[in-house]
């Protein structure tokens, strides 16, 4: 088995660190590259992750703010049209009173 810093593929980038141009469909010289390459792009995955819950770390206090924020701003709204369907409701109510009592009778 041939190491990575033996092969053509592997380049060295800034700060040493390793980079792959070996592409797993056509250049995978060994059943081993294949692993490994699989190892790499987990590890990719998972700190694209790990970003992206960081980053919804620090938009929850955020969120937070606005749905407290839009819930009194919601309230507030339905407290100023109150005035226009306690009326409708005031007149159902006694509409619903009197077929009550026409129905007694």
């Amino acid at each position: 088995m041939i190491q990575c810093s033996d092969c053509e593929y592997f380049h060295r980038g800034p700060g040493g660190r390793g980079i792959f141009s070996c592409d797993p469909f056509s250049t995978i010289k060994e059943p081993e590259c294949l692993a490994k390459w699989q190892l790499i792009k987990m590890e990719i995955m998972v700190r694209s992750h790990q970003a992206t819950m960081d980053m919804y770390r620090r938009l929850a206090p955020l969120q937070e703010k606005l749905f407290r924020q839009m819930e009194r701003e919601l309230d507030d709204q339905e407290e100023a049209d109150k005035w226009k369907y306690g009326l409708q409701e005031e007149d159902d109510d006694e509409l619903e009173d009197e077929e009550e009592d026409d129905s007694e009778r």
